[in-house]
This record gives C-alpha cells, sequence and structure tokens, in this order.
C-alpha cells in the first residue's frame, strides 16, 4: 500500500485555521520517531496570545519568515515547543503542535521520556518534543526535509475546536483542533466543543 504523499512548504502557506484542520490526523515523524497529530492550536498574528503579536524579536524571528518550517522555543524556562510557521513571510502566524499518537519509534520515546505508558509518551506540546527529540537545534529548519517527514492525513478525520490552553489572553478564541474521541490529547475538550467535519 502507497504512502500518503509527503506535504510541502506550499501546504502551509495559506489560513493558520485551514492548515490546522488539515494538520489533524497527518503524520509527523523526526528521525524516524512519531506518529499521528491529534490535537493542535493556531496563533494568527492579530491574536494577543500570539508570540509574534507584539513585533518581530531575536527570539520569534522564525515566525516572520516563509511558511513551512518550524519554529522551537522553551516554554517556562523548561520544555521545548514545536510550531509550524504559516502564512505568508511576515504575517507570523503559526500552529503549536500539542499531541501526537504514537506509532513510529516507541522504544525511543519511551527512553527519553522514562515512561512505559504510549499515552502518556506526546500527549502535551513538552512531553512531544522530548519524546521526539525536539530542541532549539531544530529551529528554523525546513519541514518538506529531513529530519521531518509530514504526510498528508488519510480520509477526512472528525476534528472537533474549542478553546486554547494555558494562556491568559484571547482565551475564548475555539483555535485548538483536536481528533474526535482521541485518547491521547493532551486535555479532553469541553462538552460543548465544536464539530468541524474537514
Amino acid at each position: 500500500m502507497a504512502l500518503p504523499p509527503k506535504l510541502r512548504r506550499s501546504f502551509f502557506d495559506r489560513s493558520v485555521h485551514d492548515v490546522a484542520r488539515e494538520l489533524i490526523g497527518a503524520t509527523l515523524m523526526v528521525s524516524g520517531v512519531g506518529g499521528v497529530i491529534v490535537e493542535l492550536e493556531a496563533y494568527h498574528h492579530t491574536d494577543p496570545a500570539s508570540h509574534s503579536y507584539g513585533g518581530q524579536t531575536e527570539r520569534n524571528g522564525v515566525m516572520f519568515g516563509p511558511a513551512g518550517f518550524v519554529y522551537v522555543y522553551r516554554s517556562y524556562g523548561i520544555h521545548w515547543c514545536l510550531n509550524f510557521v504559516c502564512e505568508a513571510a511576515g504575517s507570523a502566524s503559526a500552529v503549536l503542535i500539542r499531541a501526537i499518537e504514537p506509532t513510529q519509534g516507541l522504544a525511543a520515546m519511551r527512553r527519553r521520556r522514562g515512561l512505559p505508558d504510549v499515552h502518556d509518551l506526546c500527549s502535551g506540546p513538552g512531553k512531544l518534543c522530548q519524546a521526539m527529540g525536539v530542541t532549539h537545534k531544530h529551529n528554523g529548519l525546513p519541514l518538506d526535509r529531513a529530519p521531518f517527514e509530514l504526510r498528508a492525513r488519510v480520509g477526512k478525520p472528525d476534528v472537533v475546536t474549542g478553546p486554547r490552553i494555558g494562556i491568559s489572553k484571547a482565551v475564548d478564541e475555539p483555535w485548538r483542533y483536536g481528533l474526535k474521541g482521541s485518547k491521547f490529547l493532551s486535555k479532553p475538550f469541553p462538552r460543548n466543543a465544536r464539530d468541524k467535519t474537514s
């Protein structure tokens, strides 16, 4: 059976929200380790919760470049977080990968995380970066070249949306996207979360 096609940088050169919906169910690999994207959040340059909202800095510079590149930052000085830059250069919009369902490289993930439970390996942005070996050395790299491999989803999964997690601004925006019913989410969606067939 043929593998789904690889996603090119042009895939990301459009609305961050369109990209977010269509990344649910896609497969993400880093050096052969990864799985299916089941949860992410969208951040737009007009969004006060976005790193780019206050303008370009040394830290967020990758966000202001062309689409299809990796933006990695450290959260609370502890955890690395993986983002994909979207929209035209200068838009400074991105999606934060929050959770994946691990399918490849489980032994490596368990070793890096020190945990046996597959459900807890990648159920959060910091967890998945640790499990997949993502650090600041990946910041600014293109998504369509090694060590990254992104393949399109198969079919049209049920996507649910709801408020983002761990922010203090624009908290009501339903810009968190997830695979409905997934057991690998970082946190369950509220019961009143909206269904979006993508």
